[in-house]
């Protein structure tokens, strides 16, 4: 018998999924293409005007979405947001954990409270709001968990310790959590884009626009980093995360997909 979500051209339908970062660049990117493929949608992220336009935008597409603004850096406020989810959707069964910040410093200018910031919000987070998933995904015998890492965890780079560890650990706690979720019917693996038009790009060129960087020489040093002589679009990851989260991936978990 074919499977209904392929048999109706969408591949996520039955399905829901909790994404976090999705008001804008990659996270609006993966929800946006999940809608379309017929996944219910959680959306988080800190600021709830842009989630509000992004429920707008994504109405359209004739599934069911509900967000919560939310401090990921904070643990109440994550087990609010799952409790949220759950309570909508109790048959929650994708997570993708996409929300995350840059901070670039030379590493002994680094202080403690900017490294703990950024681990609070990029590995913290992961970890509690992974956790939660899986004790709920193990109840039901099925899941996906969507890590969106970066090169940055595979690699170093100057002026990024603090975020690269993050992501490094990203990679890690991706293949530890896979490996005890290999025989429950859960998937757990990474995406690790290489630079993306988002934002955040955006927002390292203004820095480096202040320290006298002039934007074209910023773009020209990125581009020649780029075999494929351009950066990536968040539709690009999208794509990998649709595969990751439907049925087609179910016999891969605790891999890292490079782009």
């Amino acid at each position: 018998m074919p499977n209904p979500s392929v048999a109706d051209g969408r591949r996520l339908r039955y399905k829901t999924a909790l994404i976090t970062g999705a008001s804008r660049g990659i996270g609006y990117a993966i929800a946006k293409s999940f809608a379309i493929q017929g996944a219910n949608l959680v959306l988080s992220a800190f600021n709830e005007a842009g989630l509000v336009k992004a429920k707008a935008e994504l109405d359209g597409y004739g599934v069911d979405i509900s967000y919560l603004a939310t401090d990921i850096s904070s643990p109440d406020s994550i087990e609010e947001l799952f409790a949220f989810a759950v309570e909508r959707h109790p048959e929650l069964d994708i997570l993708v954990n996409n929300a995350g910040i840059h901070i670039s410093k030379p590493f002994t200018d680094h202080g403690l409270d900017d490294f703990d910031r950024l681990m609070k919000t990029n590995v913290y987070s992961v970890f509690q709001l992974t956790q939660q998933a899986i004790r709920h995904m193990q109840k039901l015998g099925r899941g996906k968990v969507i890590n969106v890492a970066s090169v940055a965890g595979l690699r170093g780079s100057i002026n990024s310790a603090a975020y690269n560890t993050s992501k490094h650990a990203i990679v890690g706690l991706t293949r530890c959590v896979a490996l005890e979720n290999a025989k429950n019917g859960i998937n757990v693996n990474a995406i690790c884009p290489g630079i993306v038009e988002t934002d955040l790009i955006k927002g390292v060129q203004q820095r480096m626009e202040t320290q006298g960087m002039p934007s074209e020489e910023f773009r020209e040093r990125i581009l020649a980093q780029i075999p494929i002589g351009r950066l990536l679009q968040p539709e690009e990851i999208a794509n990998i995360a649709v595969f990751l989260a439907s049925s087609e991936s179910d016999g891969m978990s605790g891999e890292t997909i490079s782009i």
